[in-house]
Order: structure tokens, then sequence, then C-alpha cells
């Protein structure tokens, strides 16, 4: 068994690197005046991660996200009725860009529908797995989102006929992606999870409420019991976690107050505001 003296030794050895990165990152932006917010842990970037030149190294250890769904949601920067075509296009773009900016042992948590039928059907779940996997990710597992509070169904096709019927599947997807090998032997090695909670976590079916968007202010938040899963059982203490599409800051909120550190990208300037505000407010003093 390895001493605790070199167990610490590697951990701080870790968590020097992780801040060199950071620190990396930041005058890498501080000349095109990208950055919205440094608070603690936290890095909030005020730019598009379509530009593949934003980063110029790999740095992130856990990627989660829940991107625009193209179900012509009225975001401020964004044209969410795209075709599919060319939300196909543009989600190559991100997930690209995420791919180069991660490291060897990474993780992609992908949050987004299992299909969808506004604009005619489409196995959006199915199709963004493809595509993620062409672009070099490898598969792993995927998760079941069994949001409590979907929408009030309006759409039923033919009404109690067999003749064109609706199938809706009230639930959503965290499809589980890494980059080049599963097990994770690099970081600080310290897990932060309970027995109650691995066990629970790593049943697929996770059921648990969606967030109010008139609370957040925000036209498609998630709750924040989804990105700290996410970050508790596939990250590490000290993990650098990376959102490309920010939001309302949920996921750099859950990094912060679960010890690691948070990067993350919006275009908004309006929820950059918002993010900035909330993680103020809701970032606890804990991280070490």
């Amino acid at each position: 068994m390895q001493s605790v003296k070199k167990l610490k030794r590697e951990y701080f050895t870790e968590l020097n690197q992780n801040n060199i990165l950071l620190e990396n990152i930041k005058q890498d932006l501080i000349d095109s005046d990208k950055i919205y917010l440094e608070y603690k842990n936290i890095l909030l970037v005020k730019s598009d991660v379509l530009d593949e030149n934003l980063f110029k190294k790999e740095f992130i250890d856990l990627i989660v996200t829940s991107p625009p769904y193209n179900v012509d949601i009225k975001y401020n920067s964004h044209k969410d009725n795209l075709t599919y075509d060319e939300y196909l296009e543009f989600s190559e773009k991100w997930i690209r860009n995420c791919y180069k900016w991660s490291k060897p042992q990474a993780r992609f948590l992908l949050n987004c529908p299992l299909d969808k039928n506004k604009g005619g059907q489409q196995s959006v779940g199915a199709d963004l797995t493809l595509l993620a996997k062409k672009i070099g990710w490898k598969y792993h597992s995927t998760i079941i989102w069994n949001e409590g509070n979907i929408s009030r169904r309006t759409a039923w096709g033919s009404w109690l006929s067999a003749s064109a019927p609706f199938v809706i599947a009230p639930v959503e997807l965290i499809i589980v992606f890494y980059k080049e090998s599963w097990k994770k032997e690099y970081g600080s090695g310290k897990s932060d999870i309970s027995k109650e909670e691995f066990m629970e976590w790593t049943n697929g079916l996770w059921n648990f409420n969606g967030e109010s968007k008139k609370r957040i202010g925000h036209p498609a938040p998630f709750p924040r019991e989804l990105p700290k899963r996410c970050i508790k059982l596939f990250s590490f203490v000290d993990d650098i976690i990376f959102d490309p599409f920010v939001g309302s800051g949920t996921t750099l909120i859950e990094a912060a107050n679960n010890n690691r550190f948070g990067i993350g990208v919006e275009v908004d300037e309006k929820y950059c505001r918002l993010a900035k505000k909330r993680i103020l407010n809701e970032v606890q003093e804990t991280f070490l």
C-alpha cells in the first residue's frame, strides 16, 4: 500500500498542476477580455464554444452540460429552431472543440433529449451519440433522468386512434462518454461520494424534479441535483469541471461547492449576468 505521505504528495502535486493550468488559461484569456468572472475556484468566460481557438491547452477532467435542444426555446443569443442537419452540424463543432480541450482521461456527460417530435420526429440521443463517437469520444453508458415535473402534454397525434398516435417519453438522457481510457489513474484520487450516494447513483435511472424557469430566470435551467451527482460520481476532488453552455451557472456552482475547479463558457451577456449573480450568492465557503 502507498504510504500516507506519498498519497498526500501526489494529491498536492495534482492540485498544483490544476492551479497552474487555471492560471495559464487565465493568462491566455486576459488579453482578449473574455473573462467575465473570476471567483474562488470558478472561471466564467464570455465567449462562444464554437471558437476552436478559445482555449490553447488540454485542461478538462469532466464535462457536464446541457446544450440547446433545438426545440425553439427563446434564448437571447442562440437560434433554437435550426434545421436538423444544421443542428447536428452545430453539435459536431462544439463537441469536437470539447474533445480537443479535454485531457486523455476526461469524461463527457451530455444531458439531452431521448428524442423530439417538434418539427418532425428525430432520434436526438442516438444521433448525438453517433456523432460524438465519430469525433473520437468513446461510449460508456446512459443514465435515464425521469424528470418529475415534465410539461403537460398537448400533442397526442391521432387521439384514441391507431391512425397516427404520438408516443412521448417523459425522460431525458445523460450520456456518458470518455476520451481515451475509462479508468482514472490521474488526479487527486480523492472521492467524496458516500456509500448511499454511490449505490443510488450507479443505478442508471435517476428520479428527481426539474428546475423552475421562473425561479431561476432562464428558459432552460437544469436542477442542481443533476450536475452534483455527475460531478461526485465521475470526478475526483480538485478536478477541472467544464460546461460549454453555462446558462444560469448551475454546473459551476456545484463544481465549486464540491471542491472542484469550474470553468464555463457562455455567449450571452444576460445569462453571464445571471450566472454571476447566482455564483456569488450560492457558492459556499468550502473550497480548500
